[in-house]
Parts: C-alpha cells; structure tokens; sequence
C-alpha cells in the first residue's frame, strides 16, 4: 500500500489556484474520474481489493501487490498535466528520473485502454489514461510512519547518507547556459512561496514572523556570489527535489528514495545539498535533530562537500517554508482532510523557519593525549549535541590523499605527522569548524590540541561568530592510555595511527591550559566508570548553552 502524501505534490511548489489564462481542466479532470471509477468497479467485479489514494496532483489505485499512479489533468504555473499527450510524457519522465534511485519499485508504463464505456487496463485500443505502474509496498515502512512509530534508527540513516552522496555523485551536472540553482531562480521560487504563505491564519505573529522571513531572504538574494560559485562547482544537479520522509522508505532492509520531482525543471536541478536540506529540516521537524545532524556527518563524510555547509542554512530555512505551503494548500483544498490540523503543521513548519534564522552551534574542542578517549567521548555527544563532528586524524588522511583507515603510523614529528602536516590539518580542521558554526551547527573537533597555539584559533573563531565555547579536557591513567593504544594497534583498521611511543612525545609537548582557557573547560576522566552517564551531564551541560532549535 502507498502513502497518501507519497507523491511529487509534496514539493508544495505551485500556486493555490490555476494562473490567469490556465485552460479550465475541470471537465477533463471529471471524465478522468469517471473513467477510473468504471476501471476500479471491473477490478472489483473480479474479485480484486483496491485502495484508493488521492494527492493534489494525482490518484493512486493499489491493486493486490502493484499500484497505479495517475497525473489528475491540470495545468500550473510549474506544472502541465493539462493533455494527455502531457500526462504521457510525465509518466515516462517520472519513470526515467525515479528508476535513479529505485529502480526496483518503478516497473514501467501502463495503459487504461479500451472504451471509456468499459476501459481495460494495458489491453488493446487506444491510450486513454497512462500510468506509472510501480511495486505496492506497506505504508509503515515509509520514513514518515517510522518517524511517528519510533522505529526509525542510526543505521538507516547512515545508508540514506551513502546513498545520496552517491546518487549526487553520479547526477548529471547543469549545463553552463542554465539558470538552475542562480540566485535569479532562487529568488523567483523564494518569492512565491512567502507571497502563497501570505493568508496563513495566525493574526499579527504570523505576519511578524512572515515578514522576518521575507527580510532575510532579500538579504540571502543580495549576495548571490556564494550561489554562483556552487553552481561553478558543479554542485547544481539533477536531483531528485522532494526529498521529505513520506518519500523515503526501508523495505525489507534497503532504504529506498522514490516519488522525486519530474514536472518541474527549476525544482529538479537544484543544489545537492538543498536535496539533502529537506530531509534534515523534516527530521528536525520531527524532534529527531540528532538524526538529521548524523545524516549531516554522513553526507559530508561520504561526499566531502563541506563547502555545501555554506549555503545549508539557506536551504533549511527555504525548504520548512515549503512544507509550510503545502499544510496551507492542503487546509484550503476542495473538502480538505483535518484542516485545523494542516494549519496548525503549516505555523510549526513556519517557527521552524524563523528558528533557522537565528539558530547558533557550540564549538567543542577535544584535548588530551592518545588514548585518553577523545574520539570514543566526541561520537557519544555528537548526537545530543546535534553536531558535526571533525577528526584530525581522519582529515590529515585526507589531505594526504589517502583512505582514513590507511596506516600511515610514523615517529612523532615524522612522515604525515610532522610539522607542515600538523599545521595543514589544524587549518582544515578550523576551516571546517567555521563553515559548520556559519550554518549554525554546533561542532567537536577532534583533535589532541596539546598546544596553545593549536586551541587559540579555535577560542578566537568561536569569539568572533558569538559561540558558545567548551575545552573537554580529558584524561586517563597511564596504564589506560597503554593499554587502549595496544589494543588499537593489534585491532581492526583505525583511522588513528597512534602508538604507545608516541605518549612520550605528546607529555613533553603537552601545554597545559592556561586559567583563561579552564573558564571554557569541562574535565573529563576517560577512564572512569559510568563514562556514558558523566558524559550524558557534560552534553547537558553545553546543551544549555546552544539548545539546538
């Protein structure tokens, strides 16, 4: 069975009536209607259940274990089902664009055929309706029943991660004479949406909250060099535009993307990571900020589109304006379903775009020698702080080209770890934690930061952007430190190269922090008991600070 709200319409993106001049579809809209009741009565007639699910756009019979899509004839400014020649071309569109990613639920095009008297499907006789013929599935497997349920965990959401970092690799790449993903094309979508929002019921807060909105984006559009060079880097693509959780399921163990956007260039090539914003802002929507910023790692992990973080925060707030038009939409359509309830989404989806605005990251800075539990303790608050999580030794591979489970152990001060190394890797760490904070993201980076040179661009960035910051200063025993760096060497692959001779090293080179530096410290036993519980409290702690919003 298929979810209601699983259809293309979703992306919100057209206006609350037809534009003036739009051709009147509602004769040939009826006569759809009416040659689809006399298909469903034949279905029945011969014993067969069918379900019956309508969208804005679009009808959906599920029939044993296969469902039918049909494209209700209407005409938009962004979208023309309005002939059958059109719908036909959609469906083929919907097909080609949709196998991208779930090739195994899109299994072709079918055809009502027949008489309208006593139409058929894919029998002889003309074309009188087409439709996407796709694989029925259950509806508690959709994300958005999963979401509600409680059931949706880490590891789905790291293969939706792989999966779209991948899938965006491979996406072909805007051409140079288009405008997809421009700041102009921004600009008009952005427009239109706030002008559709402007009769939310909601009296002078909503109007409040509106205009604040319409301020910022007029500023986001004044300063279109950050748009362009994205598009210069090759990261406006053909994306699959509706990347919410109703289009987005885990069947029988596979995450599956389906229902992207084929009626709409504008909507379609658009930023990878405005693709990747809408399911982040819908977990965040859903309380599950801790998933959306575990799909965020993921991601840039698997894509290193760190620079995409630049304009993350744009698109979040763009994308929740979106989802807010469609509750809007769905309260005003023809006998609408829950309109109070629809309402109410839209003014949650609104204060989750204004929240957007404003929202503000804590920069957490690791310290201690190896071994301590630096990168043990930063997993465990990555999630509760909703933060992004940056590791010198995995970002010094990086920048040596090589895998970070790659052993490149050497002597301190020697190989990738000399000097030069060091400096280059905690620039990139400080490049990569600035960008994160500039999207509002809080950010752990992962590092020894033995030095005070090394800790002071960290405490003056975070002065600078108005964050709040924090020193987890960790230590352990020297027979913890010993033993959990031989265990490490003699176990699987680790992107750490450290080794228990190194420990005599990093003392001598060790700076202690100095009493500006302990006003921002939390210390931290690595070795204690009970580590999950303290670290709980100290997550608790810089949670205050920076309440993710």
């Amino acid at each position: 069975m298929m979810d209601a709200s699983a259809s293309a319409s979703a992306s919100g993106a057209w206006p609350a009536q037809a534009p003036a001049g739009a051709p009147n579809c509602e004769a040939e809209q009826q006569g759809q209607r009416d040659l689809l009741r006399r298909l469903r009565a034949g279905w029945e007639g011969r014993g067969c259940r069918v379900q019956v699910f309508e969208t804005h756009i679009s009808w959906i019979y599920v029939v044993d274990q296969l469902a039918y899509k049909f494209k209700k004839a209407m005409r938009f400014d962004v979208l023309d089902y309005s002939t059958l020649a059109a719908r036909r071309h959609c469906c083929l569109e919907e097909l080609r664009l949709n196998r991208r990613l779930a090739p195994t639920l899109y299994l072709g095009l079918s055809a009502v055929t027949g008489s309208v008297a006593r139409p058929e499907l894919d029998g002889r006789g003309a074309l009188l309706e087409p439709a996407v013929r796709m694989r029925a599935f259950p509806q508690e497997t959709l994300w958005s029943a999963r979401l509600s349920a409680g059931l949706l965990g880490g590891a789905e959401v790291d293969a939706l991660a792989l999966r779209l970092a991948r899938f965006h690799a491979d996406a072909e790449l805007a051409a140079p004479d288009t405008p997809w993903g421009g700041a102009a094309t921004l600009d008009r979508l952005g427009r239109a949406d706030l002008a559709a929002l402007a009769g939310l019921p909601g009296g002078r807060a909503v109007r409040a909250q509106l205009a604040r909105v319409a301020r910022w984006h007029d500023a986001q559009m004044a300063a279109p060099a950050r748009f362009a060079l994205r598009r210069a880097q090759g990261r406006v693509r053909a994306c699959h535009g509706d990347l919410h959780s109703g289009n987005i399921l885990t069947l029988e163990g596979r995450v599956e993307i389906f229902d992207g956007i084929e009626f709409n260039d504008a909507l379609r090539w658009i930023d990878v990571i405005s693709d990747l914003a809408f399911i982040i802002m819908d977990l965040r929507f859903h309380g599950r900020g801790d998933l959306a910023a575990r799909l965020l790692r993921g991601y840039l992990g698997a894509s290193d589109d760190y620079q995409g973080l630049a304009v993350l925060r744009y698109y979040l707030v763009m994308r929740a304006l979106v989802r807010c038009k469609v509750c809007l939409l769905g309260a005003r359509a023809p006998a609408p379903a829950r309109p109070s309830q629809q309402l109410a989404q839209a003014r949650r989806y609104l204060a989750l775009a204004v929240r957007g605005l404003a929202r503000r990251g804590a920069l957490v800075l690791m310290h201690g020698l190896s071994g301590c539990g630096k990168s043990y303790c930063a997993g465990r608050l990555a999630d509760p702080l909703e933060a992004l999580w940056i590791r010198s030794d995995v970002e010094r591979k990086h920048l040596h080209g090589v895998a970070a489970t790659t052993s490149m152990a050497a002597p301190a001060r020697q190989g990738i770890y000399d000097a030069a190394s060091d400096a280059a890797t905690y620039a990139r760490l400080l490049q990569l934690a600035r960008a994160g904070l500039g999207a509002g993201v809080s950010v752990i980076v992962d590092a020894a930061c033995l030095r005070r040179g090394q800790r002071r661009p960290f405490q003056t960035l975070a002065r600078e952007l108005g964050a709040p910051y924090f020193i987890v200063d960790l230590r352990a025993d020297e027979a913890v430190l010993r033993e959990r760096l031989e265990r490490r060497a003699s176990g699987a692959p680790d992107a750490s190269d450290a080794q228990v001779s190194l420990l005599a090293y990093q003392r001598a080179a060790l700076e202690p922090l100095t009493p500006a530096e302990r006003r921002h410290a939390l210390a931290l036993d690595g070795g204690a008991s009970a580590l999950d519980r303290r670290l709980a409290a100290l997550a608790g702690t810089i949670r205050a600070a920076a309440p993710p919003s």
